[in-house]
């Protein structure tokens, strides 16, 4: 009995090793996953293209999601309307999931779901609009020092 007990200690601290070495992991991307998963969940398709049509999309003005450079080795996430997909010729189609395909895939294309506003995941390169300070905030005088 004696020897049962010591063996399952020891599975048990074998689990609390490898538990300890993935919450490591995981602080040490520093939330990498966590905005990969949340880019994928807005991701109806996802597609494999060559290194030809992501020349093509960075000349157009697009820029790569930062969450792929984020990655090792980086990925070039991009999403795009459908008409900008069908455009590209070398693209093939992988499950819009975490998956080995698409952590080996170096270019990756993205379509959003119908319901979804991409402009939070755009990738065409825009100005920054500039903010107007609010009427009610410019009026306000600041509160006298004591």
């Amino acid at each position: 009995m004696n020897e049962a007990l010591h063996e399952r200690a020891r599975r048990a601290r074998e689990r609390a090793l490898i538990r300890a070495w993935e919450y490591r992991q995981r602080h040490y991307a520093k939330g990498v996953w966590y905005r990969l998963r949340r880019v994928l969940v807005d991701a109806a398709e996802a597609w494999i293209i060559g290194n030809a049509g992501v020349d093509r999309l960075e000349s157009a003005g697009h820029v790569p999601l930062p969450v792929g450079r984020e990655l090792a080795p980086p990925i070039r996430l991009f999403f795009l309307s459908e008409e900008e997909l069908e455009a590209i010729s070398d693209r093939r189609q992988i499950p819009a999931r975490l998956c080995t395909e698409l952590l080996h895939a170096g270019n990756l294309a993205l379509l959003a779901h119908a319901n979804v506003e991409t402009a939070q995941h755009t990738s065409i390169r825009s100005a920054a609009p500039q903010r107007e300070a609010s009427p009610e905030r410019s009026s306000r005088a600041a509160p006298p020092m004591r």
